[in-house]
This record gives structure tokens, C-alpha cells and sequence, in this order.
């Protein structure tokens, strides 16, 4: 097991694999882990270096979480690896949450020292008005259904999350379903993670998209399920730098471990 000491003292699980002029940098989502890219990751280290890594409060780096943690800390996060290990000409691909986290690192870093962007599957803004309807829960999630549900147990928000994610889910029986997520929340830091969840909410990130000055690329599942499949005309209306996105058919928020061959395939494209 390998672990990136932040400055702080803090440590953070990562594997760093393959070679090459190309490095492939990619972020998991909320509640998950760097797992959700491994079969990618080597099916593509023979074309670049991979590397992938577990965020504060979850996976490997569950204890890394001394402090407050939001999506400005992940980007810190982001740019302490990008510079210790002296990386350039990067194509950073985010999931879900690591959207949130590149739209961060961009506003606070730029775009110097990477290739191009791939963002998977998320909305730059998350919470629902009169003015957007392209956020969380196919446009339908708003302040009032937040403030139901932070004063729920985070199993109760976890569980509303990853049947929104995974439809299908709802067809198991109530105990097994229960018992499986609560599983996976061991491997988290509750903590952070209701905190890396609120801020999300609190966060509008669309004027970040006229900063990204690298060529930008959006996959999507189509016909989605957080997110609705209309995102890519927004984002293919609103980048400033070269466009392209690539749609996952009969794929939910879940397109890579859904799809990871094909994933893997369209990253190899673009490199």
C-alpha cells in the first residue's frame, strides 16, 4: 500500500502505475473510493501513467480527517499531489464528486499544468431553483428537501442517495439493502463526509466553467438517473475551450463500473 503525506501530516492511499508522457489523474465520487476506477486504470497504464487515490474520510485514506474537510480542502488535496509529484500534461478525469473537486482546483489553480478535462456524470450546481432545474435528482431536489434531510441519520441520506444512483436497488429486501450500506459507510468517515455533502450543496460552480482553458470532455449515462442526460447541452452551450462528451446508453450515475472497458476505450481516445 502506497499513502501521499500532505503537508499537514495527513496521508492519503494512492497507486500510481504506468508510464509514459501522458498522466491520467482521476477523483472518485462521494462515498466512494479510488476502486471505482481500478479496472480502467489497467486496462490504460499500458498508454499512460495512472493514478488513483482515496479522498479524506473515505477507502484508505478514511482516517485522514484532523480537520474540517470541504471541497476547497480536496483541492488543496489535488494540488499538493499534482506539484510533490512533479506532474504535468495531466488529463484529470473527475466522477461525481470529483467534479466538484476539479471545478475547485480549477478556480483556485487554473489550468497550467494539465492536458484537458473529463467531468463524469455531475452538475456544477447541485440544488434546484426557479432559475435550474439541471441539478440533483433529474432537476427535482431543492433547499426544502436539504433541509429534511440533514436532520436524518446519514444512513437515511446515503440510502436516498444510492437509490437515486442505482434504481434497481430498490428491488431488494429492506434488511439486506441496510446491512450492505452500512458496510460501506464503515469505510468512511461520517464526519466528513456529511460535511463534504453540504458543502457540495452550498457550491454554484458555473462560472467555473469560463475558466477552464484546456480542452473539455463530458460522459454521461444516458438515460441517467441522479443527473439528467439535458447536462451536456448546458455544458456544450457554455465551454469557452474545445467540446466533446461522450454518452453511456442504458448507464445510470454508475457508467463506469457499469462500463469500464468502454471507459477506458474513450480516455485512450483522447490522449
Amino acid at each position: 500500500m502506497s499513502y501521499f503525506t500532505l503537508e499537514n501530516g495527513e496521508k492519503l492511499y494512492y497507486e500510481d502505475e504506468g508510464s509514459g508522457e501522458n498522466t491520467i489523474l482521476m477523483l472518485h465520487g462521494w462515498t466512494s473510493s479510488h476502486y471505482i476506477f481500478t479496472e480502467p486504470a489497467l486496462q490504460l497504464k499500458e498508454k499512460a501513467r495512472c493514478i488513483i487515490y482515496d479522498h479524506r474520510g473515505h477507502g484508505g485514506s478514511k482516517y485522514a480527517n484532523k480537520e474540517i474537510v470541504t471541497m476547497e480542502t480536496l483541492a488543496h488535496d489535488l494540488n499538493e499531489m499534482i506539484t510533490e509529484l512533479s506532474l504535468n500534461n495531466v488529463t484529470l478525469v473527475g466522477w461525481s464528486m470529483g467534479v466538484c473537486v476539479i471545478f475547485n482546483y480549477v478556480r483556485l489553480y487554473g489550468c497550467d499544468k494539465l492536458k484537458q478535462i473529463i467531468l463524469c456524470d455531475m452538475a456544477p450546481k447541485l440544488m434546484n431553483d426557479e432559475n435550474w432545474n439541471l441539478g440533483l435528482y433529474q432537476g427535482e431536489y431543492t433547499q426544502a428537501d436539504r433541509v429534511l434531510d440533514e436532520s436524518r441519520s446519514a444512513l437515511y441520506q446515503y440510502k436516498k442517495f444510492i437509490l437515486g444512483t442505482a434504481p434497481k436497488l430498490k428491488t431488494l429486501p429492506r434488511f439486506i439493502l441496510n446491512t450492505t450500506l452500512i458496510k460501506r459507510l464503515l469505510k468512511c468517515d461520517v464526519k466528513v463526509i456529511k460535511s463534504l455533502s453540504s458543502d457540495m450543496e452550498d457550491q454554484d460552480n458555473r462560472d467555473v466553467i469560463n475558466k477552464i482553458t484546456v480542452p473539455l470532455r463530458y460522459f454521461y449515462p444516458m438515460p441517467g438517473s441522479l443527473f439528467s442526460p439535458k447536462l451536456e447541452k448546458w455544458y456544450r452551450e457554455n465551454a469557452v475551450s474545445e467540446f466533446k462528451s461522450v454518452g453511456f446508453e442504458n448507464s445510470t450515475h454508475l457508467l463506469i463500473a457499469e462500463n469500464p472497458t468502454k471507459f477506458a476505450q474513450e480516455i485512450s481516445k483522447l490522449l
